[in-house]
Order: C-alpha cells, then sequence, then structure tokens
C-alpha cells in the first residue's frame, strides 16, 4: 500500500511553513505546454488516481511512518496538519477536483484539471499532491496521445487504400510493450492507455487496468504467436514440422494465428515452406496465417514479404485498385516500430500498389517505454490563493530567462470558443460554460467515467455521462 504523505518529493513536506500566514486556499491546475510532439493530448489517468490514492484514507499509522521518515530524512513534518485529515476529515483529504472528461482531445497549454484546497487549515494541500497526481497523469495521457496520433496515419492510409476502414482499424496497432517498460505498473496504465484507441493488445495487466479502473468488461484481444523459443526448439532442420504445427494447432473458423519467420532466413521461409510445401495448407486451412518478420529494416523487409507472398498467394485488386492478399495470409510488423516508420511503411506500401490491409503493426518499447514527462511538457501550477478577506488573488511566475514556462495567473476554466477548448480565468466566464466540472470532493468521487466513454470522445463523440451534468449543476 502507497503511503500518500510520502508520495511526493521530499522538499513539498517543508512548504506548509513557506505560504503566506493569510493563505486559506491555495488553487494549482496542470496542463501539457506547448510542445514540438503533439498539438492535442488524449486526456486520461486521473480516475485511477482517485481510486488507488484519494479513495484510501490516510491512517494514524501512516503518519507515524511517515513521521520518522521524515525526522531521520532530516525534513520538518507537518504532524499537527496530517492529524487534522485523520481526525477532522476520516483521513480524506480536504481538496476538490475539477477536470475535464477523460478521453477528451485538449490543446496543449489548455487546463487538464485543477485542485483547491477546501479546509482553510491546509492551503498547502494543493500543491503537496502534485508529485503523485503528475505521475498518475503524465504517463497514461502521454501513451494514449502518441497510440491516438499512430491511430490517426493508420486511418489515413486505411481511407486511401482500403474498402474497409472502420472494420480493421481497431486491430491495427497492437501493444508489445509488456516486457519492456519499467514495472507491472506502467504496463498496466500505459497498456490501457493504447487501448483507448485500438483493440489490439498482448499486455495483459492492461486489462485488469481496465475493468478496475473505467468498468471494461474486456477491452483487448489477442490471437495464438509463436515466438522463436518454439519454433527454434525443433531445430533448424525441422523449421517446416515448426511452421506445420502451428497450423493444426491452431486450425479454426476464421482463427488467425501468427508465426514468426524469421528465425534462421525469412525470404527462404516464406519462399520454401510458407508458399511452397506448405501452401496448400495454409490454403486449406480454416484461418488466417499471419507472417512476422523480426529482424532487418523495419520498412523495407515487411514490403518484401507481402510482396514475396502476393507471387505465392496472389489476391485481389480493391475497389480503390490496390492489392490484397488472398485473406488465408497476412504480414504483421512488430519490429522497430514507431510512429515515423509505420508513416514510412504506409507509404511505401501504397508506392508498391498494396492496401494496409495485407498488414498490422506492433509497437514495444516505442509504445510504452521511450516517453517521459517533457514528451508533452507536462506541468502543474499554483495560480491563485485566497487570503483571510476571502479574496483570491493571483498566484503565477514569468521567468525572464524562459516565457515558455511562464504560468496562468488566476483560477483557471475550460471553455469552447469557435468550436475549439480555450483556457479562460474563471471570474470571466458564466458558470455553465466552464468544462471543468468537480469529480472529487473531500474523499467522495462525483463523477465515474466508463471506458467505453473514453473511447467515444478519443473518437470524436460529444459523450457527457449523466454523472457529468449532475456533477456540473
Amino acid at each position: 500500500m502507497t503511503n500518500l504523505i510520502l508520495a511526493t518529493d521530499s522538499y513539498k513536506h517543508s512548504h506548509f511553513l513557506q505560504y503566506p500566514p493569510e493563505a486559506r486556499a491555495i488553487s494549482a491546475y496542470v496542463e501539457a505546454r506547448p510542445n514540438d510532439f503533439a498539438d492535442e493530448v488524449l486526456f486520461m489517468g486521473l480516475q485511477p488516481f482517485l481510486i488507488d490514492l484519494l479513495a484510501r484514507p490516510i491512517t494514524n499509522a501512516d503518519i507515524d511512518e511517515a513521521e520518522a521518515i521524515c525526522t531521520a530524512h532530516g525534513v520538518p513534518f507537518n504532524r499537527a496538519g496530517w492529524q487534522m485529515i485523520v481526525d477532522d476529515h476520516k483521513g480524506f483529504l480536504p481538496i476538490e477536483i475539477r477536470a475535464l472528461p477523460e478521453g477528451m482531445m485538449v490543446p496543449t497549454g489548455v487546463p487538464l484539471l485543477q485542485v483547491e484546497t477546501t479546509d482553510p487549515r491546509l492551503p498547502w494541500l494543493a500543491t503537496f499532491v502534485e508529485t503523485a497526481l503528475l505521475r498518475a497523469i503524465w504517463y497514461p495521457t502521454t501513451v494514449a496521445t502518441l497510440s491516438w496520433q499512430c491511430r490517426q496515419i493508420i486511418r489515413a492510409g486505411l481511407e486511401r487504400t482500403s474498402d474497409d476502414v472502420a472494420g480493421q482499424l481497431p486491430f491495427k496497432l497492437h501493444d508489445f510493450g509488456a516486457r519492456g517498460v519499467s514495472s507491472g505498473e506502467s504496463a498496466a496504465l500505459g497498456g490501457m492507455a493504447h487501448l483507448v484507441n485500438f483493440m489490439g493488445t498482448d499486455t495483459m495487466e492492461a486489462l485488469l487496468a481496465a475493468r478496475r479502473y473505467y468498468g471494461a468488461d474486456m477491452a483487448g484481444f489477442s490471437i495464438p504467436a509463436a515466438e522463436h523459443s518454439t519454433i527454434t526448439s525443433w531445430g533448424r532442420a525441422r523449421e517446416q514440422d515448426a511452421y506445420a504445427n502451428m497450423l493444426d494447432a491452431f486450425e479454426g473458423e476464421g482463427r488467425l494465428v501468427a508465426v514468426v519467420s524469421d528465425s534462421y532466413d525469412l525470404d527462404a521461409a516464406i519462399t520454401g515452406i510458407w508458399g511452397g510445401a506448405l501452401r496448400e495448407k495454409v490454403l486449406t486451412r480454416k484461418g488466417t496465417l499471419v507472417v512476422r518478420p523480426d529482424s532487418g529494416d523495419p520498412v523495407e523487409t515487411p514490403i518484401r514479404a507481402i510482396k514475396t507472398l502476393w507471387e505465392a498467394f496472389g489476391g485481389t485488386i480493391n475497389g480503390k485498385g490496390f492489392r490484397v492478399l488472398d485473406p488465408h495470409v497476412r504480414v504483421i510488423q512488430g519490429d522497430g516500430m514507431t510512429i515515423k516508420s509505420i508513416a514510412r511503411l504506409i507509404d511505401r506500401l501504397g508506392e508498391e500498389g498494396f492496401a494496409i490491409d495485407n498488414i498490422a503493426f506492433g509497437m514495444g518499447g516505442g509504445l510504452l517505454q521511450q516517453v517521459n514527462r517533457d514528451t508533452l511538457r507536462f506541468a502543474m501550477k499554483a495560480n491563485a490563493m485566497r487570503d483571510a478577506d476571502g479574496l483570491w488573488r493571483d498566484v503565477n511566475k514569468q521567468p525572464a530567462t524562459d516565457l515558455a514556462k511562464a504560468s496562468k495567473a488566476g483560477r483557471q476554466a475550460v471553455v469552447r470558443r469557435d468550436g475549439r477548448l480555450v483556457a479562460a480565468r474563471l471570474d470571466t466566464v458564466e458558470a455553465q460554460e466552464d468544462l471543468l466540472v468537480p469529480v472529487w470532493r473531500d474523499g467522495q468521487m462525483l463523477v465515474r467515467h466508463s471506458f467505453a466513454d473514453l473511447r467515444a470522445r478519443a473518437a470524436g463523440e460529444a459523450v457527457l455521462p449523466a454523472t457529468l451534468e449532475t456533477a456540473a449543476a
């Protein structure tokens, strides 16, 4: 169990002594600042933070543990403040969080959420949760945004070359990233974020996360697949037998099976075995063989594989004039796939006259691990302080050495202007205009999003659950 009092940076424990004596409440917001990676972000990850951390009350044992750690560590400890939370608030942090709906595409520079303290004796709490809150949001939001960008690229390729876009798109990008991330929690949160945009995954922790945090019954799917150990254990002389075994073991109407085919010589495997000795077995099988290259140039190798399969198995010309392999064979490329190599591969396939129907893409570390907080320049900044007279004062920074890191002054709202989300001062908009609505207050979850809601919003559908309408009212 995480001790929320210690889920922060050491120096945060000294901040209760640093705010002005007249401070009665602090407001702080979270945003992805303008960056070179994305103009919009797919916001998600707040609900797991609420469920896992804020919904668990702080106990006297947590206070004792934190006090011992802080004392030995050399930082102050606000025993009296934390005791107030246990005694007067049943262990729940007296804060309110207002947020945009998760799953929404949000322009950079627009607040995703805003935190305010609700107990005038504990104004420092709003920024105390910065570390845990940012950590909960930046990672799934960044992975979801990367996955969403891949979806747009793949969709465009399908729209250009395929007769069936909607039927194929959900399974065109498969998550293979579980082994390449730093922890099981990362696999769960990052893998779940990917599943907002697609339905293919081998990251099983993601399935549990989507079920636990957003009520998804089954958010993703996979197929039987070989790895090098299951092929090479047969020995090179029996490579054909290993492949035949895969076809026999997973026979079934409409069933797919993926077979890694570069253990020795990919070209020889396709021409001599798949397109040679096992050709009739593949064509009479009730299912689809998915050939997987796993080495070589990540763009030219799968193109060569598709061209060779076309020579062996043929196919049809679709309504847009592109070649589609016989339905018994397809290719999946997972090695070396990034957003840039996927785009290059899609362009090259089109140049060669092949539809995107012929291939699926896989991503591992490039999807779940090769991101950080600076990818989308995430930040949480204080923007207002309520004083002893009940007046909100502006709080912000404007560093002369880097004005790009300037923060917003005044409590924030998010409104629609000409169809686009923009940030505005809360004191300049009508209450019903503000899309930041209370989702958490003093230990109570006020809104609970479903995974279906996230998927619908990410796809551009305007989904406003009844719980949000209630909260807004």
